[in-house]
């Protein structure tokens, strides 16, 4: 009987000792847990599809908004000449083929105002092909 009784305590005292070594090995362990159980996991990404018009040195809308962290797909399609569209802040810019049109794809990861525009220059009046770009914060 001793001999039964210092087996189920070694056996004890050798699983806490390996639960206490998990702990000091792999510290990420438990904040893995709480990941899988479903603690601390954000929302999906809202995709947001947007549909732009260039025309006569025109955006319509001229105005777009959307909020922090959205993907967002932008189709431009112009109606007349060549353009192009051009978001510095993203470095995003495509250009658009007369009568043709572009996509453009980006997580607007940063709230704000940004400007876009036609950076063409083959005609003085691409100047005037502006909009805004406004991520709101979450």
């Amino acid at each position: 009987m001793p001999l039964r009784a210092r087996s189920v305590g070694l056996v004890i005292a050798g699983t806490a000792c390996l639960l206490a070594l998990r702990a000091v090995v792999d510290p990420v362990a438990p904040i893995a847990t709480a990941v899988l159980a479903g603690q601390g996991q954000e929302a999906a990404p809202i995709r947001r599809e947007i549909a732009l018009a260039v025309r006569n040195y025109r955006f319509v809308p001229d105005r777009i908004e959307v909020a922090q962290d959205d993907l967002v797909k932008l189709t431009v399609q112009s109606e007349d000449v060549a353009y192009s569209l051009t978001i510095d802040a993203y470095r995003l810019s495509r250009r658009i083929p007369a009568g043709g049109s572009a996509t453009i794809e980006f997580r607007a990861d940063r709230p704000g105002t940004f400007p876009f525009y036609s950076n063409l220059t083959s005609d003085a009046r691409h100047a005037q092909a502006r909009g805004a770009l406004v991520v709101r914060a979450r």
